[in-house]
């Protein structure tokens, strides 16, 4: 078993790591970037998702706060799925057999892609786990927020029901 205080200060350096990312965010009304991955069932295509709503979560299995937000998400696909709302939540861990642990210990009632590499949240400018990006049905960034606390529920949901709305879902 690892050393808890080495856990911890890994898990910082992590953080800090993620944090320090010099890309930009991605800002509301620009096209949201390309991203094409492999999946738990098959190749993500987000332009493939364009008419529908979709609610793009970064996360990895050794972000605290992820394990908060995906029953949430699973309510929020289970909720407005039927409007047009699509789930899709993007792991960054390096290794695939941590991301598999976490979905063994909170599975994911939504779509989940994997990029070891790191090269879509550099794309969308992600600089905290985790972070999400609401996409409209037309392709284009309604909004980016970073964390997930309890607090944030009801606001993050109200960008959903909005996002469906304006697309007539």
């Amino acid at each position: 078993m690892q050393n808890p205080n080495r856990r911890s200060a890994l898990l910082h350096t992590l953080c800090l790591l993620t944090l320090a990312n010099p890309a930009r965010a991605v800002e509301s009304g620009q096209p949201a970037p390309a991203l094409q991955l492999p999946g738990t069932a098959g190749t993500v295509d987000l332009s493939a998702l364009k008419g529908h709503v979709v609610y793009l979560d970064f996360w990895a299995s050794w972000c605290v706060p992820c394990r908060l937000s995906f029953p949430w998400m699973n309510d929020m696909q289970a909720r407005y799925g039927a409007r047009g709302l699509q789930v899709l939540a993007v792991n960054v861990d390096a290794k695939r057999a941590a991301a598999d642990a976490f979905l063994a210990q909170v599975p994911a009632r939504f779509a989940v892609a994997f990029d070891s590499a790191g090269d879509t949240p550099r794309r969308f400018g992600v600089k905290a786990m985790p972070t999400s990006v609401l996409v409209g049905a037309d392709g284009t960034v309604l909004q980016q927020h970073a964390g997930f606390r309890d607090d944030d529920r009801a606001a993050l949901e109200a960008g959903i029901a909005a996002a469906l709305a304006r697309a007539g879902r």
